[in-house]
């Protein structure tokens, strides 16, 4: 990603807020979409930034931050280069200033929260607990302005009254900060208390620099029309929207609301071609349904426990199915091109038996999986136990299991997401190259293994199987006592 010079105007603009499991790329791109001219990410907080290593992920074309974990903490693409704010949690300038140096060659602003009322964020010094610290307040704007080539902004709450409120923000203008976002609540108020514009825009009336109105989602903001009614009504420069644009991001379109079916189809599709996680895409959907969460397709919904299935459960499937190929072959063709990056296992693999096996939990009842299966017949053969060894290749941060019973090693050819699910993979290519149950719901047959393999068995197959007094040899390994 090419560094980016623009300085970001805020007047006159429509914004999407920061909000903590929305604001992920697939939310932001959607907004851009619709219209808006400037979004947001979720607060990140500065000491979890600061473990994170910046990586440009080629097979998405994305800069990834992730954690020592390997959890993405923040991506980010092109598209949204001049668009998209860093919003961060910090109670300290030099850590603020780290993290905004970290992003600032692939963000177009950064954010300070002053004004998140939650624990989570207060305990640490962070969010509301900085406006009863306003020394501390100016050490980290001034530390930022200084210190960063992207302009600084930050989000407050009014305070307890209009005087101290017009003090504080006198003070941070001088830090030289771009712009000021106001939510138009008190640190104990909540969304069913109402908003003061009146307080907005006497702090609009006060400062020069833009002041961007927040809060008015539940009184206010019902459609585009009403977007520039709050605005009027705070006298500020540009309104910042949450949980408005969060049930239904075209809202800020001129024409009007999309169809939510659209909406929602839509955001899935970003979802998937960024590979975002599942669960974080499932809390966005459930978010925009609301009140639908009770109908057949929310119900659905509640019950997908994957990118996979929440596609099926909006008709979407066959897409899925077309861009996870999409994204394994353009993976496939950057290995090939670096052919040093894939890490297989260290050992020689020559006698390793290999198969092409994907590990689709649908297909199994989670109180008997494959390596159950495995793990059960080994103790019943009075085997070692299986033993996995798993690597991840750093290009797409893809797992491979190899599992080692009785001397022989077993492995997937197909890299996967998780370190369980390769696993799965390892002891399903064992089981089914031996013709040992694995416990499948269904009757399907798999694709032939080596010569004398069976197909795959049922759960009911299985559970006579490890429940008999007898298994199945497992032919051409040696037994060892555990």
């Amino acid at each position: 990603m090419t560094v980016n010079n623009l300085s970001l105007c805020y007047h006159n603009k429509l914004i999407l807020a920061p909000m903590v499991r929305v604001g992920t790329l697939p939310m932001r791109l959607l907004a851009l979409d619709y219209g808006a001219d400037i979004v947001y990410c979720e607060e990140l907080v500065d000491l979890k930034m600061l473990q994170c290593k910046r990586v440009v992920n080629e097979a998405l074309s994305t800069v990834d931050f992730v954690a020592p974990d390997d959890r993405v903490v923040f991506r980010t693409c092109e598209r949204e280069q001049s668009k998209v704010v860093f919003q961060m949690g910090t109670s300290d300038a030099e850590r603020a200033l780290a993290v905004a140096r970290l992003v600032e060659n692939d963000v177009a602003g950064i954010d300070v929260n002053m004004g998140c009322p939650k624990e989570y964020s207060t305990k640490g010094g962070m969010g509301a607990a900085l406006l009863s610290d306003p020394d501390k307040i100016e050490k980290i704007l001034s530390t930022l302005v200084k210190g960063t080539r992207r302009p600084v902004t930050c989000k407050i709450r009014i305070l307890p009254s209009l005087e101290d409120t017009l003090s504080l923000v006198k003070r941070i203008e001088r830090t030289g900060i771009a712009a000021i976002a106001v939510h138009g609540r008190k640190r104990e108020e909540r969304p069913q208390h109402p908003v003061s514009c009146e307080a907005i825009k006497a702090i609009a009336e006060t400062l020069s620099i833009p002041v961007i109105a927040n809060g008015g989602s539940h009184d206010h903001i019902q459609g585009y029309l009403d977007i520039e009614d709050f605005r009027r009504a705070t006298a500020a420069s540009s309104v910042m929207v949450a949980r408005a644009a969060m049930w239904n991001p075209s809202i800020f379109l001129k024409e009007g609301p999309r169809p939510l079916e659209e909406v929602m189809q839509k955001y899935i599709r970003y979802a998937v071609q960024y590979d975002n996680h599942y669960t974080n895409t499932k809390y966005c959907l459930c978010q925009m349904l609301r009140e639908q969460l009770e109908s057949p397709q929310g119900r659905l919904l509640h019950a997908a426990q994957s990118s996979q299935e929440i596609c099926e459960a909006f008709g979407l499937g066959a897409f899925y199915e077309e861009t996870t190929r999409e994204l394994d072959a353009r993976r496939a063709k950057l290995l090939a091109r670096s052919p040093e990056e894939a890490e297989e296992p260290a050992e020689d693999t020559s006698g390793i038996i290999k198969m092409a096996i994907k590990f689709d939990r649908r297909a199994y009842s989670p109180q008997i999986t494959p390596k159950m299966c495995l793990l059960e017949w080994c103790r019943r053969e009075k085997l070692a136990q299986p033993v996995y060894e798993t690597v991840q290749r750093p290009l797409d941060r893809l797992f491979c299991s190899v599992v080692t019973v009785a001397e022989q090693k077993y492995q997937s050819t197909l890299w996967d997401k998780s370190k369980k699910l390769a696993e799965q993979a390892a002891a399903i290519v064992c089981l089914r190259s031996q013709g040992l149950p694995e416990g499948r719901l269904d009757k399907d047959t798999t694709k032939p293994g080596p010569p004398g393999a069976h197909h795959s068995l049922t759960l009911g197959e299985s559970l006579l199987v490890l429940a008999g007094p007898k298994s199945p040899s497992l032919s051409g390994i040696s037994c060892s006592t555990a």
